[in-house]
C-alpha cells in the first residue's frame, strides 16, 4: 500500500514538474513574444508617427482651407444680401432702375431738385460742393440729400493724395493736403500707406462720404507721363502691391474703393482734352497693366472705372468705356462680378468721339453698371427711350442694378 501512494506521488510530482517546466518556457515565449510586439509596437509607433505627421498635414491643409474660405465671401451672407437686393429691385419702377445707374456731378444749387426728378444712384462732390463748407456743414448738407433719397446713396470723391484732393485741399477739413502715393511711400513705405488710407477713410466716412474714387491702379514709371504723378510710379509687380495694401484696408474700414483706369493709362495721354489711342500689344497688358488691378480684384475691391482710352488691341474702334470687349475682358479674363463704372461721359475724348450718339445708350450696351455723368439730366430721359423702344434690354438694366444695390449693403446704406 505504501509502495502505491509513493508510486502514485511520484506520477503525480512527474506530471506537476512537467507543467511547471512547459509553464516556464511558455513564460518565456511569451516574454519573447512581448518583445517581439514591443519591437512590432515602435514599429507601429513609427508609422503611427507618420500617420500622426500626415494627421498634422491634413491638419494644417484644413487649416489652410480655412484660412482660405475666410479669404472667400460667405455664402449665408451673400445669398442673403443677393435676397435684399433682390427684393429691392423687384419693387423699383424704371424710372429708379435707371436712375440707380448714375453716379453724378453733385449740383450744389439743384442737389435736391435732381434727387426728386432723376433719382440718381450717387453724387460724386468736386470743389464747389467743399469750398467754402465746414466739416458740420457738409455733413450736414450731404445727410440731407440721403434723408431725400428714398435708396441711399453713394457719396463718393476723389481724394486720391498729391494732385487730387478734393477735400484736404481745404485747410478746413485737413491740415495739409494728402500726400501722393509716391512721396508717402518714399518718406514711410508700407506703414505710412497703410495709416494715410485709415486717415482718409475716418475723414470722408465722419461727413458722410462713403467712397472714394482710388487708388490709381496705372502701371507709370516715366515722370513724362500724364498719369505719372497720381500712379505709384513703380512697375507693375510693385504697385500690385501697393494697390492690394491700399484695397484692404479701405475695405476693413468700410469706405468704397474704386479701380481706376482700366485698362491702364500707360503713357497716353489725357482724354479729359482729346481723344487717346493706345497701340500696345496685348500681352504688354496681361504681363503688366493689368497685374494691378487683379491684386485690387483679389484684396476685394468694391468697383472698377473704365478709361476713355481706345486700346487697340482690344477694340480698334471704340473707347474703352464703351467697348463690350473690354468689359469682357474684366468680366471673363478678370473674373470680376462686381460693379463695372465708366469715366465722366462728359469728358472731351467721349465727346469727340461718338458725334450724334447718346453715350449712355452705348455705355449701358457695353456693359457699364454706373455712368458718371455731368449731363445725367438730359442722359437718363434718353435711356428711358432707348428701353422703351429696346434699344437697351431691361434685363442688361437689372442685372446693373443688382450689382449697385449689394454695393450699397455691403457698404451698410440698405
Amino acid at each position: 500500500m505504501k509502495k502505491f501512494i509513493l508510486i502514485v506521488l511520484f506520477v503525480s510530482l512527474s506530471v506537476l514538474s512537467g507543467f511547471l517546466v512547459n509553464k516556464l518556457l511558455n513564460g518565456k515565449t511569451i516574454i519573447t513574444d512581448k518583445n517581439n510586439i514591443s519591437d512590432n509596437t515602435d514599429s507601429n509607433s513609427n508609422d503611427n508617427n507618420d500617420n500622426t505627421s500626415n494627421n498634422n498635414d491634413i491638419s494644417e491643409n484644413n487649416n489652410n482651407s480655412s484660412n482660405q474660405n475666410n479669404n472667400q465671401p460667405n455664402n449665408n451672407h451673400l445669398i442673403s444680401n443677393k435676397e435684399k437686393a433682390s427684393k429691392i429691385l423687384a419693387n423699383m419702377s424704371l424710372d429708379e432702375k435707371v436712375g440707380q445707374m448714375f453716379f453724378v456731378r453733385c449740383r450744389k444749387n439743384t442737389a435736391l431738385e435732381d434727387l426728386q426728378l432723376y433719382k440718381v444712384g450717387g453724387f460724386i462732390l468736386f470743389d464747389d460742393n467743399v469750398k467754402n463748407e465746414t466739416k458740420d456743414s457738409l455733413s450736414t448738407t450731404l445727410k440731407s440729400y440721403q434723408d431725400n433719397s428714398k435708396i441711399k446713396l453713394l457719396i463718393g470723391i476723389d481724394e486720391e493724395g498729391g494732385i487730387v484732393n478734393r477735400l484736404s485741399r481745404y485747410t478746413t477739413f485737413r491740415g495739409v493736403p494728402f500726400y501722393s502715393p509716391q512721396d508717402l511711400y518714399n518718406e514711410g513705405g508700407n506703414p505710412l500707406i497703410i495709416s494715410d488710407t485709415k486717415e482718409k477713410a475716418t475723414l470722408l466716412k465722419s461727413l458722410g462720404i462713403n467712397v472714394n474714387l482710388a487708388p490709381v491702379c496705372d502701371v507709370s514709371t516715366n515722370s513724362y507721363d500724364y498719369i505719372y504723378p497720381r500712379a505709384f510710379g513703380k512697375n507693375a509687380i510693385e504697385t500690385s502691391k501697393y494697390i492690394k495694401t491700399v484695397v484692404t484696408t479701405m475695405k476693413e474700414n468700410n469706405i468704397g474703393s474704386t479701380l481706376k483706369h482700366f485698362p491702364g493709362y500707360g503713357n497716353n495721354l489725357d482724354t479729359h482734352t482729346g481723344i487717346s489711342i493706345d497701340e500696345r500689344s496685348y500681352e504688354i497688358f496681361k504681363t503688366s497693366d493689368f497685374l494691378p488691378f487683379e491684386a485690387g480684384i483679389k484684396a476685394g475691391a468694391d468697383s472698377i472705372l473704365v478709361s476713355h482710352n481706345i486700346v487697340k488691341s482690344m477694340d480698334e474702334n471704340l473707347p474703352a468705356s464703351l467697348s463690350s470687349n473690354v468689359h469682357n475682358i474684366i468680366r471673363n479674363e478678370l473674373n470680376y462680378d462686381k460693379v463695372i463704372m465708366t469715366d465722366d461721359l462728359q469728358m472731351d475724348a467721349i465727346k469727340e468721339y461718338i458725334g450724334d450718339y447718346n453715350s449712355a445708350v452705348l455705355a449701358i450696351n457695353a456693359g457699364n453698371d454706373l455712368l458718371i455723368a455731368s449731363d445725367f439730366d438730359v442722359q437718363i430721359p434718353v435711356v428711358l427711350q432707348a428701353i422703351q423702344n429696346g434699344e437697351i434690354n431691361e434685363e442688361r438694366i437689372n442685372e446693373s442694378v443688382l450689382r449697385v444695390l449689394l454695393w450699397k449693403i455691403d457698404l451698410g446704406l440698405l
